[in-house]
């Protein structure tokens, strides 16, 4: 998926968020996937990862405050969530998405950022946010019992950034205890009719690739399905073969998003 298809997809993922926003007494919904979050503050995170990565986009570098990244200070009081207030809100999520989209467009997809990756540049910031977007977008839907869809080639394309950003080394400096998954037999697949991912514990560092080898154990489901279990958002649509309690030790140790 090329760049200018991400910026897009930042716009279009938002506008759908914002759409979830039906009435005032949403966004005060708690929402499970993120604990300790409402509807409201969830919106206002989206909205500052927007914001700060349109700074990210101009200078290459975040911006050294973000009182949006953390927004458990806001509180979505049922009195103040009027139709108008939550319009605002909507609105304002759909301008940031614009102003980042527009930024990345203007910096182009080769401009270094100090990201902990290889060679990080603005094409990481368009990928990374799409993702960001499309995932508090489905925190919102299942909050609110909302109906989630998304193109299997953006699912495709997230769960690629997930093993991708989960296989990087810099984990096992900043959380040693994940080397605990090295060892022996340790592999798993995630299968869908689009694709299938292994994830390959068996060496010194955590490798993934697309293949439909045997493995100690396999998720099925619909691709979005394998995204939304990935991010430990729902199990729904999926089912389990093989060795379960691997399964479960590998998303205890490895969490993204």
């Amino acid at each position: 998926m090329d760049f200018e298809r991400h910026c897009a997809l930042i716009v279009e993922q938002t506008e759908l968020l914002a759409g979830h926003l039906a009435n005032g007494k949403d966004l005060g919904t708690a929402v499970p996937s993120c604990p300790g979050w409402n509807v409201g503050q969830l919106v206002r995170h989206v909205g500052g990862a927007h914001r700060e990565a349109a700074v990210v986009a101009r200078t290459g570098e975040a911006p050294p405050d973000d009182e949006f990244r953390d927004p458990t200070h806001w509180y979505a009081d049922p009195d103040e969530c009027t139709d108008d207030a939550v319009r605002e809100l909507a609105g304002w999520i759909v301008d940031g998405a614009h102003d980042l989209a527009e930024a990345l467009r203007a910096a182009g997809p080769d401009v270094p950022i100090t990201m902990p990756i290889d060679n990080p540049t603005t094409r990481f910031t368009a990928r990374r946010m799409t993702h960001e977007t499309a995932m508090h977008r489905a925190d919102a839907a299942l909050a609110l019992g909302i109906e989630y869809k998304l193109e299997p080639a953006v699912a495709t394309d997230g769960i690629d950034e997930w093993m991708e950003l989960g296989a990087l080394p810099f984990h096992f400096e900043v959380h040693p205890w994940m080397r605990e998954l090295l060892g022996a037999g340790r592999t798993l697949k995630y299968t869908a009719p689009e694709q299938s991912w292994v994830v390959d514990l068996t060496g010194n560092v955590i490798r993934w690739r697309h293949s439909d080898e045997p493995t100690a154990v396999t998720v099925h489901g619909p691709v979005t399905n394998l995204l939304l279990h990935l991010y430990k958002r729902s199990d729904a649509g999926t089912t389990v073969e093989g060795d379960k309690q691997l399964l479960d030790y590998y998303r205890e140790r490895v969490s993204f998003g």
